[in-house]
């Protein structure tokens, strides 16, 4: 096990662990082949540097954990100190065994342990890397005080990070940023010397997140290119970058982000780091999701079919009573929802966002008797009940906050009590703060980390979930912490979801933070839909769930259809564009039905209908995306596994930048098969600009001169495998001409989307 070689579907990892010198990694990237003992040792060997001027006398070699103590001037791996010693204690570390086959992975996945140890410094760690049959590598370190003078000062930890090599020939970089209903915006630079580092104190990941960083060869896209792509399984600060040293060497890193004195590792205490999960693909952007998806779909909490949900918020806000919500909770049975979810408004006083939070008890006046009629109700309709909760959060006019102003993180001074002085909170000022909490959404952050408040929450929604038959809780978290340990705060809440689902096996869990600030794979192990942004306007939408699923599977992303108007920016989108953004992923509502017209609701049954039929499909499929060389165009869709099947969009999200948009290339089919490609029509057709669709869409007979035709004509259930293939308004090709050559797209209006099945025919 010197030389350990990991391989799995296309990708290796190749680690020297001779000697006594922190392992190196060697190669992480494209498989290799066939190699052994011999061919790795030379591998190895040739992979030594030269010596360059005005450097250390010996090779410098990037390793697992670098520190100054290798000549390693970058950023550190690891850093840290102990109280009373001067300065920052360098560790120099050495290696003491490597294990291959330990840790709980999944099956088929293969393992390394590799066990360091700084003697003198009294501090050991241990590093655990794992690669998936799908080429997943992940890596986290646990760092032990390995002092047994009980009277000795802990050491105090300031990074512990992963940190990886990229070849020199990954030279551009893509991260995302991002605001409140914009999430997830990419953003392009050059990999010159220095860091680009991306860091992140909200105490959750953020609207800017950066979700993932990916290093590749300039020009990288969907399709092509390589890419090296990490990510970091957690919902607390972090910092995640990419740094190219003059020393010669490149590299991805990641880490949580501590605050000074925020992390003590007592005497025989360990601590591990949260997960790194790194993809490298020979694909593009489309290789990091066909590695990841599957892989989260091997470990993922959720266990049936996804529901399709309507929920309450833009419908009624907080305007609760029970006749209005039954109605709704009736035009939502028609169209075919199967979820019915009340959001914010149903506890003891919350009228507003200004108060209540934390009082989870259900409002006396508003439901009288209880929340038992409205569930009564919609389940007498076929649907099951969810339930909106905040329990990370606290109103300062609430009885909780003025029963336990300890519990209010960050404490409430007196200028915060002032602002909640009409409510009479009391003034109470938490041990070392020093100026007045921030409020954000007139609203404060319950410190978890306090087992008493801790305790109160957890019992609060025991007592929910016990009383009644809730199947769903969508989980809010709507502010910064500003305040208080991002580290304790995030591990409480951890623990208390676990802790939930422990007690209430059976409820699934939204992740939800101010729609798509808390998109992680450390809180996807614990939750079973994300809600990917606040805002339900749909070219908004399309750009967002776009870039969020390169990460996440699309049955966890969810996307609703809401009104015409959206609430978040005032703009007005057809019916049709709507219908086929919120198709693509965990398919919802959030509009107030009794209010839509009869042909409106019979389009959306229809989009419902097919949703249904769809979503085998669209949640165990392969994720495909398009390289358009135009902007404002876009094409994307879903394989089945098997390839048997596809369905595609093809988007305008303004006007072309010609007056024939360039063909519609279909990714991701089988070569040599031949496929039907047919329109599919959601209820309500797409709006287009031609005068005559193109000859592969006309109908038979039809002279083609009348706009949308072809699309407007064709029945819902076009496109399966028991239709005609060689009827009009469809076309039959192989694989690879669909991919190669492409068809002539029809002209959509800017804002609009049309659908296509493609099946295959042999």
């Amino acid at each position: 096990m010197s030389i350990p070689y990991l391989r799995a579907a296309g990708t290796s990892l190749v680690l020297d662990a001779r000697g006594t010198g922190v392992p190196v990694i060697v190669h992480w990237g494209a498989d290799l082949g066939d190699l052994d003992g011999e061919l790795l040792a030379t591998l190895a060997d040739a992979s030594v540097p030269a010596i360059s001027p005005s450097s250390i006398d010996v090779p410098l070699r990037l390793s697992l954990l670098p520190t100054l103590a290798e000549g390693w001037s970058g950023r550190p791996g690891v850093s840290g100190f102990r109280p009373g010693r001067h300065g920052a204690l360098t560790l120099d570390l050495r290696l003491a065994e490597v294990q291959a086959g330990s840790g709980t992975a999944l099956p088929g996945t293969q393992t390394l342990a590799i066990f360091l140890t700084d003697a003198a410094a009294r501090v050991a760690v241990r590093t655990d890397l794992e690669l998936s049959v799908e080429g997943v590598l992940r890596l986290r370190h646990t760092l032990t005080n390995t002092s047994t003078d009980s009277a000795a000062p802990p050491f105090e930890l300031g990074s512990l990070d992963v940190i990886l090599p990229v070849p020199d020939r990954a030279g551009e970089l893509l991260d995302f940023t991002g605001l409140w209903t914009h999430e997830r915006r990419p953003q392009r630079s050059t990999l010159g010397h220095g860091v680009w580092s991306r860091e992140s104190r909200h105490g959750r990941p953020g609207h800017d997140d950066s979700y993932l960083m990916a290093a590749g060869t300039p020009g990288f896209g969907f399709r092509t290119g390589e890419v090296w792509a990490t990510h970091l399984a957690w919902s607390g600060d972090k910092r995640t970058w990419a740094e190219n040293s003059a020393l010669g060497y490149s590299a991805l890193g990641s880490g949580e982000l501590l605050a000074p004195g925020e992390l003590s590792v007592a005497n025989a205490v360990s601590h591990t780091t949260p997960w790194t999960v790194a993809v490298y693909s020979a694909a593009g952007l489309d290789g990091v999701s066909a590695r990841l998806h599957p892989w989260i779909r091997s470990w993922s909490t959720i266990t049936g079919p996804r529901p399709v949900v309507l929920n309450t918020w833009e419908a009624v806000y907080f305007d609760h009573d029970l006749p209005t919500l039954a109605r709704l909770a009736d035009a939502a049975a028609m169209v075919g929802v199967e979820r019915f979810v009340l959001d914010d408004g149903w506890f003891t006083g919350r009228s507003d966002d200004r108060r209540a939070l934390g009082d989870w008890f259900v409002d006396p006046v508003t439901w009288p008797g209880g929340l038992h009629p409205l569930i009564e109700h919609v389940h007498a309709a076929g649907m099951d009940f969810g339930l909106w909760v905040e329990p990370e959060m606290v109103s300062l006019d609430s009885d909780v906050a003025r029963a336990h102003p300890e519990w209010v993180l960050g404490g409430v001074t007196e200028d915060s009590a002032g602002v909640g002085a009409a409510a009479g909170v009391a003034s109470a000022t938490a041990a070392g703060a020093a100026s007045p909490a921030l409020t954000w959404r007139f609203q404060r952050v319950l410190d978890l980390g306090d087992p008493d408040a801790f305790d109160w929450v957890f019992a609060r929604l025991t007592a929910l979930l016990t009383e009644y038959p809730i199947a769903y809780l969508k989980w809010d978290h709507n502010r910064d912490l500003l305040a208080g340990s991002a580290h304790r705060q995030t591990t409480a809440v951890y623990r208390l979801i676990d802790a939930v689902r422990a007690a209430h096996p059976g409820v699934e869990i939204e992740s939800c933070a101010s729609g798509g600030a808390r998109i992680d794979l450390g809180i996807l192990e614990r939750v079973d839909r994300v809600w990917t942004s606040d805002t339900n306007d749909p070219l908004e939408r399309q750009q967002i769930q776009r870039y969020s699923s390169v990460l996440l599977p699309p049955e966890y992303l969810g996307g609703h259809l809401g009104a015409a108007t959206a609430h978040t920016t005032g703009r007005t989108s057809e019916l049709s564009f709507r219908l086929a953004t919120a198709l693509f992923g965990s398919a919802g509502i959030e509009w107030d039905l009794t209010r839509a017209n009869e042909t409106e609701l019979m389009q959306i049954a229809t989009w419902i209908a097919r949703y249904k039929h769809l979503r085998p499909l669209l949640h165990s499929g392969v994720v495909v995306r398009a390289d358009p060389s135009d902007p404002a165009l876009e094409l994307h869709g879903v394989v089945a596994p098997d390839q048997n099947s596809a369905l595609f969009a093809q988007v305008a999200l303004a006007a072309p930048r010609a007056a024939l948009p360039e063909r519609m290339r279909f990714p991701g089919l089988a070569p040599d098969r031949r496929y039907r490609v047919a329109p599919l029509t959601l209820g309500a057709p797409p709006r287009t600009i031609q005068d005559a669709p193109p000859a592969w869409l006309a109908e038979p007979g039809s002279s083609g001169t009348a706009a949308g035709a072809a699309l407007g004509a064709v029945a819902a259930d076009r496109g399966s495998a028991d239709d005609d293939p060689g009827s009009g308004g469809s076309v039959t090709l192989t694989g690879a001409v669909l991919a190669l050559v492409g068809l002539p797209a029809p002209l959509l209006a800017p804002e609009q989307a049309a659908l296509f099945t493609v099946d295959a025919v042999d």
